[in-house]
């Protein structure tokens, strides 16, 4: 087990916190094969997925595909993976769309967050704890940064949730720095940054960034939340936190 203060200090203490590949270094050497990472194939996800494989190149990446992305989130799920010769393990909830339209409706339609949070729970969370599970994960690199949202400038590079440790080592890094690395590395934004996308997830609940958006994060859920849960604590009742739109 890690101590998580002792784990942020040490960090803290002998690793640059913006030194993300020390981190992830760190990581490799804490938790070896129990050592995972996700992805979203977002808008800015070639930089943790070049970046972690740059040291691990290896590691299973999971990706959890909710049958409602972007065309262009496929074609570049598919270009990223070949590129970087990605170890991808694709998950998805095993009911399909058209049977949780039947059922539920269109909930992501809904006004209500209850019904965003049960979309997400059907289409992300649980096929994410599934993988995390089947694949004996013990400790999960996220791509999360401090400015991106108000429950995440609240982290801990290292965090723990359930049973599992969770390291975000660009959690100190700016949209400048992502930025540069992308330059850099000469490596690609998700195609609808062209359109005028700053965060992209699925078709219905994703859009263009407008001049009266205060941060990234409104242009997605129609500005009703921020998290869709991948990234709080869970479980399968659990929805109260994830109701403010200011996590």
């Amino acid at each position: 087990m890690i101590n998580l203060k002792q784990a942020n200090q040490t960090l803290e203490t002998n690793l640059d916190s913006k030194d993300a590949r020390q981190i992830v270094a760190w990581a490799h050497e804490s938790f070896t094969k129990g050592l995972i990472m996700s992805t979203s194939f977002g808008i800015q996800s070639a930089v943790m997925l070049h970046l972690v494989t740059q040291v691990v190149p290896d590691i299973p990446v999971i990706w959890v595909d909710t049958g409602y992305l972007p065309v262009e989130t496929y074609l570049f799920a598919e270009e990223l993976t070949q590129r970087l010769r990605l170890n991808l393990q694709v998950y998805q909830s095993p009911m399909s769309p058209a049977r949780m339209e039947a059922l539920y409706g269109q909930l992501w339609a809904s006004q209500e967050v209850e019904a965003f949070n049960k979309y997400d729970y059907i289409r992300k969370v649980e096929p994410m704890q599934r993988a995390l599970q089947e694949l004996g994960a013990t400790a999960w690199l996220a791509g999360l940064r401090a400015d991106q949202t108000a429950h995440r400038k609240t982290l801990n590079v290292v965090t723990q949730q359930q049973d599992i440790y969770k390291i975000s080592p660009i959690l100190n890094w700016t949209a400048r720095d992502v930025y540069r690395y992308l330059q850099t590395y000469d490596l690609p934004y998700h195609p609808l940054f062209d359109k005028g996308y700053v965060s992209v997830g699925d078709w219905h609940s994703s859009r263009p960034l407008m001049a009266d958006d205060e941060s990234d994060r409104d242009t997605r859920f129609r500005g009703m939340k921020q998290e869709c849960g991948l990234h709080l604590p869970q479980t399968p009742g659990e929805a109260e936190s994830l109701d403010s739109s200011s996590l």
